[in-house]
């Protein structure tokens, strides 16, 4: 027997269930948002992601992906295929796509509860379609008719997966430097030249077919963002492989059962997508629906954290009561310092599936209110919800003491799977800049205008609905959202580096009032004891760090920028 299988025997295999009514309270009594199948769809997919596809969850950690360096090809763990199948043969992948490609039609708010849960069964898995997802979308805005009649419709299917590739050893976030060159053909084709890095699902046996969404410039356009252009190289035509090929795989922290790809093209036959030199518009289209899915990664491993947390702290038996010290020992539950860290990441979690549920159904939509909201939220919700699912993870590793760290019991695991949410799809740093730098002052600040107009009415209104404990410390806490946003408008423009300074902690501040609201909302929509109490608990201990982080802003960038580094 094998040393992995030896392994396999050992592990003890986390528990997850779908937060199936906590999903149907916020949708419903919160959001507004009911559908006739609603509750069918989410029932079935919670079946399908707690008995398929969360099985495989810590197997496929074990097993990770295999890349074979004389035929470049990559193969995933064998127990990720029928799970596979079955979701690409219920039609999920296809959950929101129109029904005219093979898609179901359904609102997208749909597909991100559905997501949610899928993330939360095996992360590394959910990669597959979810990027596929996300190239999906950019041939539904950027792609020709044909264009999306000839792709869409296999993609949909799980016949062929989707990538994107962006990345280049020499450039990640500033993508103007990028070197892949596309040179067209007589007959309308671009050849494609190049090397991508940090390609999740570049190359694997799991389909058929792989598309790739490849930025490039075209051989005489402009240097920089300008001159880029987005092309389809696919992985190969009928039986005919295109010149793309996997120089390596990554060997990585976690989610090791999705290959991070080194992507070679050759000469690859490619199709431009959209109008040339402007590729970016099309590729942001995919970006900005995959950092809504980071922000669905950080929830979700968060969430998976605290439901074994959880029952843990039910099982394990461990000192006497701080009330009852003649008495026997009790659940690790009873402590308060155990009851400090379950409660610390059970208050984030409702309000967090609370906000990734109010940005989709934002997208469904649409117009220029709702563009403005998620134009803010978008960016909080990828930095700081996956900042939370890595801190909320280790938190809840902490509960298991010692049986936490070893692998075994799999908290180990969330920690390392969590972690890549907050770099991938643009670094959380990054994600703090894009908002001080471009959503703040885009159209003269038109959005967070809206938006502290709108918080302020709202919070005035709940006064009156009898939870004025809550909305108190809100009341507070968006002021001083508004006082920082104040100090970046007088200090950024002087000084870019204070602006670049304070972004973290701005987009932190951001994030806890986006939090504080929906218990607000949460509160106003139920009487339910146990909800006012979990709200109650995220003003009073968690709410007061926008206190700090103002602070710490105004004291500028002199110390830091100063240091002799």
């Amino acid at each position: 027997m094998g040393q992995d299988a030896k392994e396999l025997r050992r592990i003890i295999l986390m528990q997850y269930k779908a937060p199936v009514d906590s999903t149907l309270f916020l949708l419903r009594d919160v959001l507004k948002f009911d559908n006739e199948l609603l509750e069918p769809i989410l029932t079935e997919i919670a079946k399908l992601s707690e008995e398929s596809i969360a099985p495989t969850n810590q197997e496929g950690d074990l097993l990770g992906c295999s890349y074979n360096q004389r035929v470049q090809d990559v193969h995933v763990p064998c127990c990720f295929k029928e799970p596979y199948k079955q979701f690409s043969e219920g039609g999920w992948i296809g959950l929101s796509v129109p029904e005219q490609y093979g898609g179901q039609g359904m609102p997208f708010t749909l597909a991100v509860a559905a997501n949610e849960y899928v993330s939360s069964s095996n992360m590394a898995w959910s990669l597959f379609p979810g990027i596929t997802r996300g190239a999906i979308q950019a041939l539904l805005v950027s792609a020709s008719d044909e264009q999306k009649e000839k792709y869409i419709p296999k993609l949909v299917s799980g016949e062929w997966t989707g990538t994107m590739c962006l990345t280049e050893p020499h450039c990640g976030t500033d993508l103007g430097l990028l070197k892949t060159k596309a040179v067209k053909e007589v007959d309308g084709t671009y050849k494609i030249t190049g090397q991508k890095i940090f390609i999740s699902g570049g190359e694997h046996d799991l389909t058929d077919n792989i598309l790739h969404l490849v930025l490039a410039r075209v051989e005489g356009d402009p240097e920089g963002v300008k001159g880029i252009s987005l092309f389809a190289v696919p992985k190969k035509f009928d039986e005919l492989r295109n010149s793309v090929s996997c120089g390596s795989i990554e060997s990585k922290m976690g989610i090791h059962g999705s290959p991070t790809c080194v992507m070679n093209f050759d000469n690859a036959m490619g199709f431009l997508i959209g109008e040339r030199c402007r590729g970016l518009q099309g590729m942001f289209i995919m970006m900005n629906e995959l950092r809504l899915g980071c922000a669905i990664h950080g929830l979700s491993q968060s969430e998976l954290a605290y439901q074994n947390a959880l029952q843990y702290s039910k099982d394990r038996i461990q000192s006497k009561s701080p009330v009852n010290l003649s008495g026997p020992a009790v659940p690790i539950i009873t402590h308060p310092d155990i009851r400090r860290m379950l409660m610390d990441v059970r208050s984030i979690n409702e309000a967090a599936r609370l906000l990734v549920l109010e940005a989709a159904t934002l997208v469904d939509k649409g117009g220029e209110e709702a563009e403005d909201r998620l134009s803010l939220m978008t960016p909080v919700l990828k930095g700081v919800v996956t900042d939370y699912g890595v801190e909320n993870a280790i938190k809840m590793q902490q509960v298991w003491g010692g049986h936490g760290y070893v692998r075994d019991n799999g908290m180990e695991q969330i920690v390392r799977d969590a972690r890549i949410a907050m770099i991938y799809e643009g670094a959380n740093g990054i994600q703090a800049l894009d908002l001080v730098g471009r959503k703040l002052p885009r159209n003269m600040g038109r959005a967070v205008m809206r938006f502290f107009k709108d918080s302020e009415s709202f919070l005035t209104n709940s006064y009156e609905n009898g939870i004025n404990p809550i909305v108190q410390p809100m009341t507070q806490a968006v002021n001083e959202l508004k006082q920082a946003t104040e100090w970046l408008a007088a200090n950024g423009m002087k000084n870019p580096n204070d602006a670049g300074g304070a972004s973290y902690d701005y987009m932190k501040m951001f994030g806890l009032v986006l939090l504080g609201l929906a218990h607000v909302r949460i509160c106003l929509a139920t009487d339910d004891k146990d909800r006012h109490n979990t709200a109650q608990y995220f003003m009073n201990r968690i709410l007061p760090e926008t206190s700090m982080l103002l602070k710490r802003m105004r004291f500028g960038s002199d110390t830091m920028m100063n240091a002799d580094l």
